[in-house]
């Protein structure tokens, strides 16, 4: 199969839904993908839940004593929601099947993107990237969010954390938790990052924002961004 300009796109929620719906960059990364479509790139696009995910878990948890799997389901939810408003936006070019289950959607069909959402409980929509990229043979998956790079400590809470431009699976699951808990927020979550390195899936996570970036990533060119394989 010839997969060169194919290519999975997590794209963080928090692109999308920062505090309220952002349609400045649903409007620039439309037409950014568009373009590319234009020139024979294909998509699988899997979106987060963002602040729209935490809003509900946040409600749910000041009223109930809420266990982790419904604050799963309220994520999964919310990226669903999310993305049906991409599947929506992309409807001319989209697969008309939400990718919300394994193996719900098994090709292109004739199509230029796929649209995705969370599956299960357990996870991120991190590993939903890396579990269509190994099922559908899929060579690279752009983790698109807030940070450009992994760093070598939450970037936020710590001035000296350095960036990394290149990093092993195992190096990497050093440096964040064993487990996943909803509403983790990391680079990759520790599910997707387990299967990647068993599916041996390279990941490059990079800022969602710099669109021009993220062409140079699909052009093979240099970038800006951590590449873990």
């Amino acid at each position: 199969m010839n997969n060169e300009k194919q290519f999975v796109i997590d794209l963080g929620g928090s692109a999308v839904y920062p505090d309220g719906i952002d349609v400045e960059f649903l409007k620039k990364f439309y037409n950014f993908i568009k373009k590319k479509i234009d020139l024979g790139y294909k998509f699988v696009i899997v979106i987060g839940g963002g602040k729209l995910c935490r809003q509900f878990q946040h409600a749910a948890a000041e009223v109930a004593d809420v266990n982790n799997e419904d604050k799963d389901w309220i994520g999964i939810h919310s990226t669903r929601l999310n993305a049906h408003l991409l599947r929506t936006i992309f409807r001319d070019m989209a697969h008309p099947v939400l990718f919300k289950k394994r193996h719900r959607v098994t090709g292109f069909d004739g199509h230029s993107v796929i649209i995705g959402a969370g599956w299960e409980p357990g996870c991120s929509t991190d590993y939903v990237s890396v579990q269509i990229a190994a099922d559908l043979g899929i060579d690279d998956i752009i983790i698109l969010g807030k940070p450009d790079y992994v760093y070598t400590d939450d970037f936020v809470k710590n001035g000296d954390a350095k960036p990394i431009e290149k990093i092993s699976w195992d190096d990497y699951l050093k440096l964040i938790p064993n487990e996943w808990t909803p509403g983790m927020s990391t680079p990759v979550d520790p599910v997707a990052s387990k299967l990647a390195k068993e599916k041996k899936v390279k990941v490059i996570v990079a800022n969602a924002h710099d669109l021009e970036n993220v062409e140079n990533i699909l052009e093979g060119k240099e970038f800006k961004g951590t590449t873990l394989e």
